[in-house]
């Protein structure tokens, strides 16, 4: 009986890859992508909410398409964190792990030392996935040339310009310019990425839309809480205790807010972690990878992990107060409710911000429930 990715057009000897990883269905936006990419592979546009299974529908027609007798770069996946960067490297490997083609990716981001990710690049280099920055810095060095580029990949697009990359982003597109094809993925598709587009792309890309008028999971129930600023840590010691062996996210807007919250749960004997952006590459994959092996129950974050941390299992996502921008509580929320499970987002406000939650609702399309 054959994988219902093998009718989409996936190669047999990436099926076991994919299995193994517990992929068996794929999601609406696999269904729709990943037909086109491997048969047609034209530019494409695909709209999609978090979690929903984007690095499949991109990676698996990219290793379809990939040459591995070809020399030089033939696919370059360009995300805006270190995580994400280093998430998609590891799921293109897991992938490829039972295939009969030998498909070499490689990782570039900022936080490791330039000079090992400099020699790696000396081997054989099929995929390239890094973050503009460290990209950026390697081609200026002379340590990596991407004009034998065949396909150009963003993924979350829209954040890469939220950062302040478009420089970035428009140098390296300019230096792709043998590319076949632009692939684009973005959960949301603010006017900055449209002039992007235009650029990158021809008149007329392959657009598919998924879930276009509720751009946050469906599996995620959204509710949200009203408490003064002081109340806010004895709602959350009430909350964590009612959870049981539950996990989940904590976000913070700020460093500060985050560190502070971490040294009071801890005084309280909970099992938490917390990452910030002032942490080295190294304390953060440290911290995520306990994460992941349950070593602690709780992980207190602000938005520099709010993409590219997929990590399985997680019930709830609580915010600790509203985020600076829509875009963000989609990406937060986005963490919980994956690959089919249920999940709960729930938002603490103040009395003060009715309106802002309000018109949070209103540019998500979410309902929020009180709690």
């Amino acid at each position: 009986m054959s994988s219902p990715f093998q009718s989409l057009g996936v190669p047999a000897d990436l099926i076991a890859g994919i299995n193994e990883l517990g992929i068996h269905q794929p999601t609406p936006i696999q269904k729709e992508a990943i037909p086109y990419l491997i048969h047609k592979g034209y530019d494409m546009v695909g709209q999609a909410q978090t979690g929903t299974g984007k690095t499949a529908a991109y990676g698996l027609p990219l290793l379809a398409r990939i040459n591995p007798k070809a020399d030089g770069v033939q696919g370059l996946i360009i995300t805006p964190t270190r995580e994400l960067a280093k998430q998609v490297g590891k799921d293109l490997f897991r992938y490829t792990k039972y295939a009969d083609r030998k498909t070499f990716v490689e990782v570039c981001c900022g936080g490791d030392k330039i000079q090992v990710q400099a020699a790696r690049l000396q081997r054989p280099t099929h995929i390239v996935v890094g973050t503009p920055g460290r990209l950026t810095e390697l081609i200026e060095k002379g340590l990596l040339s991407i004009s034998t580029v065949q396909y150009l990949i963003f993924d979350e697009a829209d954040e890469m310009l939220s950062m302040g990359f478009k420089e970035q982003l428009r140098e390296l597109i300019s230096l792709c310019d043998q590319r076949r094809a632009t692939w684009l993925f973005s959960a949301t598709f603010p006017e900055s990425l449209v002039e992007l587009v235009t650029g990158a792309m021809s008149p007329d890309p392959k657009v598919i839309k998924i879930g276009e008028k509720n751009v946050v999971n469906r599996d995620i129930t959204h509710r949200f809480h009203i408490c003064e600023k002081e109340e806010k840590d004895d709602f959350i010691y009430k909350f964590l205790r009612e959870q049981g062996d539950r996990r989940g996210l904590i976000f913070c807007r700020t460093k500060a807010g985050a560190t502070m919250l971490s040294k009071k749960l801890a005084s309280r004997d909970f099992e938490v972690d917390v990452i910030t952006g002032d942490l080295t590459q190294l304390e953060r994959d440290k911290i995520i990878r306990a994460f992941r092996k349950e070593r602690s129950q709780f992980l207190i974050a602000t938005d520099v992990v709010a993409r590219g941390i997929d990590i399985e299992g997680l019930a709830f996502v609580l915010h600790h107060q509203l985020p600076d921008q829509s875009e963000y509580y989609t990406h937060r929320a986005g963490r919980t409710g994956r690959a089919g499970n249920k999940g709960l987002s729930l938002l603490l406000t103040e009395p003060r911000e009715r309106k802002r939650m309000k018109d949070l609702a209103a540019a998500l399309n979410v309902s929020f429930e009180e709690m």
